[in-house]
């Protein structure tokens, strides 16, 4: 990008479409006005879902500039629809190539994360190890999870299960509501009214929860009280796009570089607790020390979710709630 195509954006505002649970680094877009004379305006809208959803409706007139947030599990319903146009950022070469799912450039990496199975530490005389023990009559009313149809994590799990157990899944979900599984509409209702309040020892979160427990603990801890079951992990990737139709496409370029940059990408770690895709990025001290390795976190092909969500959700439904 030029020095005078960047001057040409001097003085424009555009929208950054997000999700509900997206938390700005404080000051970093004033730092990015700074940078640039672009000022960014924060667009919030619902879950991951209503924002795809929103997008693919105005698709070539959108609400915003540039969108934060969509997800491996949406990806295939945007760019089918043909939301985002493609541009590749000045970082391109620094993200990580396994995150790089459209080679075209119409979404870019930003972060990713694990979705896991989170347990508190000191509530079990034997810890489970393994999602194969949440069907176990030892743990039995101790977990709870989110509904897929409306929650990010509910449905990371729910693949997490497609993806470990192949066609056994149907099995493996008939077993847990055997076992008194609950099931919640969103994570806040999961992680707060059930689990950190002990009335549910596992839940469905993610791999940087403990690291989150640790952090914010009052009293202050030496440890966190929370540990993850590796085996339970769905690997999402998080990207981010400029809007097909969008008035300020080279102010939106430059936001996307700015997105994927080291100096943004060092500060998601410790508000959004998502990982860094840019390969340059280094991670917090306390993510260093207390962050557990997810080695064998498993994923599906965004065109396979795309083609069988609906199937595999209403399934699921018909098993779980029914």
């Amino acid at each position: 990008m030029t020095d005078e195509a960047k001057e040409s954006a001097l003085g424009e505002t555009i929208d950054l479409v997000v999700y509900d649970a997206f938390l700005a680094p404080e000051g970093v877009f004033e730092r990015f006005k700074d940078e640039t004379g672009i000022t960014v305006n924060i667009l919030t809208t619902a879950d991951t879902g209503t924002m795809v959803s929103q997008a693919v409706l105005t698709s070539g007139d959108p609400v915003g500039d540039v969108m934060f947030g969509i997800d491996n599990t949406f990806l295939c319903k945007a760019l089918n629809n043909d939301v985002f146009v493609p541009y590749k950022p000045s970082t391109w070469n620094e993200l990580r190539e396994e995150f790089k799912l459209d080679t075209s450039g119409r979404v870019v990496p930003v972060d990713y994360g694990d979705i896991c199975l989170n347990y508190w530490k000191d509530s079990f005389s034997v810890v489970p190890t393994s999602i194969n023990d949440l069907t176990s009559s030892n743990f039995s009313g101790q977990f709870v999870t989110q509904n897929p149809e409306t929650s990010a994590p509910g449905m990371g799990f729910l693949l997490s299960t497609i993806a470990v157990f192949g066609d056994d899944w149907e099995d493996f979900w008939t077993e847990l509501r055997s076992n008194d599984v609950a099931i919640r509409s969103g994570w806040s209702e999961a992680y707060y009214e059930d689990f950190y309040s002990k009335d549910r020892q596992i839940v469905t979160s993610y791999a940087t929860s403990p690291v989150a427990e640790y952090i914010f603990a009052n009293p202050t801890v030496e440890a966190p009280p929370t540990a993850i079951i590796s085996d339970s992990c769905f690997r999402s990737i998080e990207f981010t796009g400029i809007l097909r139709g969008t008035d300020s496409p080279i102010a939106s370029a430059m936001l996307v570089d700015f997105l994927t940059s080291v100096y943004f990408q060092e500060m998601i770690p410790e508000t959004n607790f998502v990982l860094p895709a840019n390969s340059n990025a280094e991670l917090p001290e306390v993510f260093l020390r207390f962050l557990e390795e997810v080695p064998n976190a498993v994923s599906i092909s965004p065109d396979d979710i795309d083609a069988n969500r609906n199937t595999w959700t209403e399934r699921w439904t018909e098993l779980v709630l029914r």
